[in-house]
């Protein structure tokens, strides 16, 4: 989209226009839902939180100041809706903070494609805690000591739970991997 054509959408949301606002929501729906998704454990979870963060681009949208990507902006309301959902379901276990790092293993079966949306499922099977934290440093690209800080955790438990949703995931990925060899 033009970045005039949303600017004028934004400026009309920002005056509470109907028009704009069912715009805003047409143009961002798929993207922000996607958003939605990965941080949620199915898709009703997800979509109260997406109702919820899209009432919050409503009610915020005059702070936003045309400086950087609306889209990055919207973004962090999304992703900050789902942690405040999540938050409160979370108990993350405290870890030792020497634990080894979880070394990257390559599948040594050559090359395998997954399906995006298998991998969605996969990563929704997550408990919230790993979700949470996979999502964040995998997808969003938080350190460890930023997801520490946002999550109220040590650094070495943000570790320890991207190591273990990782290692989970791999499991997940690699049964899914031997059906596939297996029905060929």
């Amino acid at each position: 989209m033009l970045t005039g054509e949303l600017n004028k959408i934004i400026r009309g949301c920002q005056q509470a226009d109907p028009g704009a606002q069912r715009a805003l929501y047409d143009i961002f729906r798929s993207k922000m839902f996607g958003i939605c998704l990965r941080y949620s454990g199915n898709y009703d979870d997800a979509n109260d939180v997406f109702q919820e963060g899209f009432i919050k681009v409503y009610e915020k949208i005059g702070q936003f100041s045309f400086k950087g990507a609306f889209e990055g902006w919207m973004r962090k309301i999304m992703v900050n809706t789902a942690f405040e959902k999540y938050r409160k379901q979370l108990i993350l276990t405290p870890v030792d903070e020497n634990l080894p790092e979880d070394t990257e293993e390559e599948m040594t079966e050559g090359q395998f494609e997954i399906d995006q949306q298998e991998l969605l499922k996969y990563i929704q099977e997550l408990s919230p805690k790993y979700r949470l934290v996979f999502n964040l440093y995998a997808i969003e690209g938080f350190s460890h000591k930023e997801i520490s800080e946002i999550l109220n955790i040590s650094e070495g438990t943000s570790k320890s739970n991207l190591s273990r949703a990782r290692r989970i995931l791999k499991e997940k990925v690699h049964r899914h991997y031997l059906k596939s060899v297996q029905s060929q």
